[in-house]
């Protein structure tokens, strides 16, 4: 189904390249050895887990490249992009705007030379030392990986090397942000640390606390990280940070999810632009998942920002569309009762759903026109007869079309030994294709004796395997 985020995401890029309305603008020289007169080169930036062309200009006779316009960029870290995009630098687009680059295309940092920007001079400085210190570790490294399983002493003396320049690398960054602790490279130092975690704390039971390190790490991981600064958002450094947050150090069940995202976007709540792309970049990503239970998260985002009116920037059309999908989704929420159909079988008699007395019931849509069902209703007619019905299945097999002689000769002819019923009424059968949210066939609802959803929108093969995996549940929670 087509997701409903690519219009806003739009708007809040649009609204977020919004000039700062300065008169100076912005005036940015480039030169670059190796690029060819009249090659067309562009200017770009990070969004989030993007990048954007901003601008573009030609090389000139001088081999200069000259970005210019009447008001200024948004700041962040930019890139330059020349011909071919294969290969690329970054720089700072700082406050003043007006600057110039030089360098050369056979290494753009080495050669780098700045004037006009402290902020890019210490940009590159940072760049050229990390240059060198890697250039020193990556044998170390080889070294290491040659050494660690033959020569242990040998391995452990290399690794207290590595250890001395990854030191080396902290006081570098500690000694810049005490000495300059207003610029942004600093905010960008800061924003890349990792928190340094503390000796486990001893239990009653005089056991270290094996779960400390977690919990520690993932309470102090925004510590540095400034969420309410916008400029970060324009770094290449956002948006890994935040989906590591969300898909490492998150249980991934939809509960916690959405605690980790409300606490996301509160701190980033006074940062204008970075609270709307967290409240954005969370929604689309839990409405567009692929794991199963994850629509939860998109509810949840919707419930709490959309229908509150805080998103808004959403206009009235996308607001009514994005909380119109997630009101036909509510009900529909894994761990919800599945919503009441009673049809009538091929013989004309009214069966409920809610009369089925089953350890569990698999509701299936189908249409017995449509390709795909006629591959799928087989194999689940054979994993029916194989084991699914020994585990105390039922299944409730709904037509979604009319043309009710060539179904009942569909199920004749296939030996559909299970509840099957069709709704003649076209209203009342388009209402509950509307109420199940079905926009295609053939999907797959697993309710358990309560008709409580289990799981949705899965495959015939993964019914036992799921089915196995609840019972076991049940026989835990007796114990």
């Amino acid at each position: 189904m087509k997701h409903l985020f690519t219009q806003v995401l739009a708007f809040i890029f649009l609204s977020a390249t919004a000039f700062a309305g300065n008169p100076e603008g912005y005036n940015i020289k480039i030169t670059a050895k190796g690029l060819k007169p009249e090659s067309m080169c562009q200017l770009a930036r990070y969004y989030g887990d993007k990048q954007y062309i901003m601008d573009s200009a030609k090389v000139n006779e001088k081999g200069e490249v000259i970005f210019k316009g009447a008001e200024k960029w948004p700041q962040g870290v930019y890139l330059f992009v020349p011909p071919g995009k294969s290969r690329y630098f970054d720089f700072i687009m700082d406050e003043g705007q007006n600057f110039s680059i030089e360098t050369d295309t056979s290494d753009f940092v080495k050669s780098m030379k700045v004037k006009g920007s402290e902020e890019n001079k210490f940009f590159y400085d940072y760049q050229n030392f990390m240059s060198g210190r890697q250039k020193l570790v990556e044998p170390l490294r080889a070294a290491y990986t040659r050494l660690k399983d033959k020569n242990k002493d040998s391995a452990k003396i290399i690794q207290d090397k590595m250890a001395a320049i990854d030191k080396e690398v902290k006081e570098y960054k500690e000694n810049f942000i005490k000495s300059n602790p207003t610029t942004f490279v600093a905010k960008l130092f800061k924003a890349m640390d990792e928190p340094v975690i503390p000796e486990a704390p001893i239990l009653a039971n005089g056991k270290k606390d094996t779960t400390f390190a977690y919990h520690y790490y993932k309470t102090h991981y925004f510590d540095n990280f400034d969420l309410t600064d916008d400029r970060l958002l324009r770094s290449p450094i956002f948006h890994n940070k935040i989906k590591q947050y969300m898909e490492k150090l998150t249980p991934q069940i939809p509960d916690s999810i959405s605690v980790s995202a409300d606490y996301l976007v509160e701190k980033a709540r006074p940062g204008q632009e970075v609270f709307k792309y967290l409240v954005y970049w969370l929604t689309y990503t839990y409405e567009s998942s692929k794991i199963m239970g994850m629509d939860a998260v998109f509810v949840h985002m919707v419930d709490k920002y959309y229908v509150t009116k805080q998103a808004f920037w959403v206009d009235s059309t996308q607001q009514y569309k994005i909380t119109k999908r997630a009101y036909e989704l509510k009900p529909l929420l894994i761990g919800k009762k599945a919503p009441a159909i009673n049809m009538p079988d091929s013989t004309g008699k009214y069966i409920s759903l809610y009369d089925i007395k089953s350890k569990y019931t698999v509701v299936v849509f189908w249409d017995h026109g449509c390709g795909h069902c006629k591959k799928e209703i087989p194999k689940l007619l054979e994993a029916y007869n194989k084991s699914l019905k020994s585990k105390g299945v039922q299944i409730y097999a709904v037509e979604t079309e009319d043309k009710p002689e060539d179904w009942k000769k569909f199920i004749k002819d296939y030996k559909l030994n299970w509840i099957n019923v069709q709704e003649l009424d076209d209203y009342k059968r388009a209402v509950t294709k509307k109420i199940y949210d079905i926009y295609s066939t053939p999907v797959i609802y697993l309710l358990d004796e309560n008709k409580i959803i289990r799981a949705k929108r899965i495959e015939s093969e993964q019914l036992e395997n799921l089915i196995d995996i609840l019972d076991k549940e049940k026989a835990k929670e007796k114990k």
